[in-house]
């Protein structure tokens, strides 16, 4: 245990939220593959943006392909490589490369671990009420509605659970 007290903290005290912990609804969970996240923000009591530590085991994903109509999101590569897919296409980012998403643009992108090794990356997003978020890959819209968020399908029907 480190001797660190807030503001500091070190991200090996942070349990880490396996990539089960996802909020996205089976059929939609599993594809995340080995996932695995450690809430730096949180753990710092952040409340206007998020920052977590994030490892992409092989095969993992770091979300379904999606955009977001209110939230900024930010990724900076630690180590290893990941594939970066957006409707542009695929590329390939590594040590000290970043990838950024502003606000309602809605270039769908996620990244996939497709290596030999773990990659592990920072990532940065506001936290905004009313905050939407659509996949078009998928049957799948997360939504905010004032009162919580939740995931429907695209024709508006919550999922169950």
């Amino acid at each position: 245990m480190s001797r660190l007290k807030l503001p500091a903290i070190d991200p090996n005290d942070i349990a880490v939220k396996p990539g089960s912990g996802t909020g996205y609804p089976e059929p939609f969970r599993s594809r995340m593959g080995d996932r695995a996240k450690r809430r730096l923000g949180d753990a710092c009591g952040l409340t206007k943006f998020g920052v977590n530590l994030v490892t992409l085991g092989v095969g993992g994903q770091s979300a379904l392909r999606h955009w977001h109509t209110l939230e900024d999101e930010f990724v900076y590569i630690l180590s290893g490589e990941v594939i970066l897919v957006t409707d542009a296409g695929e590329q390939t980012i590594g040590p000290g490369m970043c990838a950024g998403y502003p606000a309602g643009k809605r270039d769908a992108h996620h990244m996939i671990n497709r290596g030999t090794v773990p990659v592990t990356y920072l990532e940065v997003g506001n936290r905004i009420a009313g905050d939407n978020c659509f996949y078009p890959d998928d049957d799948l819209v997360w939504c905010d509605d004032g009162s919580g968020e939740y995931a429907a399908h695209r024709d508006g029907r919550r999922y169950a659970g």
